[in-house]
């Protein structure tokens, strides 16, 4: 197994994660100050950092070992080799193929915050869908949803990721422009500054009293978020944290 070591403060090392995985990384693991990302085989990148050499079946075996299901809200995420039999909403995932495994803070606070709104019967819009997972729990709670990435890539593995878990939301390549509008709940894990970017189109999706619901923030750059979503006309309507990272709620 190839890892790519990745430096640098904790800042840098987020605005990377997302990258890493756009490039064929099958996996994750944030030590001090760095991140170790897990391939198959060496690729170009365009980052900085060092590639080291680990067996393959050490770092296959390790990994199985040390993932374990993931309790959020009413779901549990779970890989296809686990059990589980307590009463919580299964998600199966294939970890690693695609950004969202519900292993991180952001994916876990944005779970619990979609369980929240009751989504049955609403429509659910998750920008940057990654490994689809935030579509799959709104079908899995009865809302008509849609997941959009500009990643093309990981598309096919959001729709076989729905396939696995019983439901069909859509999935279309692009971002905020490949959804039709009125929206019920947006739900976004993508970072600080791409959410002040998009403000003014998450206004211009919600449907009145409809819900934003962003994360992927950190907590020192979540003013940025708070001062842009204002000025797209939406108000403040919650906020949780979990370590280093918050989920921004506003509502129209």
């Amino acid at each position: 197994m190839h890892v790519f070591v990745l430096k640098g403060d904790f800042e840098l090392l987020d605005a990377y994660v997302p990258r890493l995985f756009e490039l064929g990384a099958r996996g994750l693991e944030e030590k001090p100050g760095e991140v170790w990302a897990y391939f198959p085989e060496r690729v170009e990148l365009p980052l900085p950092g060092r590639w080291r050499e680990l067996p393959d079946e050490d770092w296959l075996e390790a990994w199985k070992r040390d993932l374990k299901p993931v309790v959020a809200g009413p779901f549990v995420v779970l890989a296809p080799w686990h059990d589980w039999t307590s009463p919580e909403r299964r998600i199966v995932l294939e970890p690693g193929m695609a950004f969202g495994t519900g292993h991180h803070a952001t994916t876990r606070m944005a779970l619990e915050a979609l369980a929240g709104e009751n989504p049955a019967g609403k429509r659910v819009l998750d920008v940057g869908t990654g490994s689809g997972i935030l579509a799959i729990a709104a079908a899995l709670l009865g809302a008509e949803a849609l997941g959009v990435d500009t990643d093309a890539s990981v598309v096919p593995v959001a729709r076989e990721n729905a396939r696995r878990n019983g439901v069909a939301p859509e999935f279309r390549v692009g971002s905020v422009e490949a959804a039709e509008p009125p929206y019920d709940v947006v739900v976004a894990n993508l970072y600080a500054e791409l959410h002040a970017e998009l403000a003014p189109a998450y206004a211009r999706l919600l449907a009145p009293g409809g819900r934003a619901h962003l994360t992927g923030v950190l907590t020192g750059r979540a003013p940025r978020v708070r001062r842009a979503l204002a000025d797209a006309g939406l108000r403040p309507a919650g906020e949780r944290r979990e370590g280093e990272w918050a989920l921004l709620s506003f509502e129209r």
